[in-house]
């Protein structure tokens, strides 16, 4: 898709040089750093992923793990 954007003199101007310097189209340049800044600032798309990778973990106690714990709290110096 096709857009006009106004943007300042002096990013242009960076812009340009950092797509020389990556060898990357003004295009590109723009896409990739418009798909950053969205996955950065997407806040409800990385809550939601978190939810979800979340609610798959067990929460029940762990008996070896329990067991351990008060294992190596016993030895220890408090």
């Amino acid at each position: 898709m096709k857009t006009a954007v106004s943007i300042p003199d002096d990013v242009f101007l960076r812009a340009e040089e950092l797509a020389g310097q990556t060898n990357r189209t003004r295009s590109r340049l723009y896409s990739d750093a418009l798909g950053e800044y969205l996955a950065r600032h997407g806040t409800d798309a990385v809550t939601a992923g978190m939810n979800e990778a979340l609610a798959d973990i067990d929460e029940r106690p762990d008996a070896f793990l329990t067991s351990a714990s008060r294992s190596v709290l016993a030895k220890s110096e408090w």
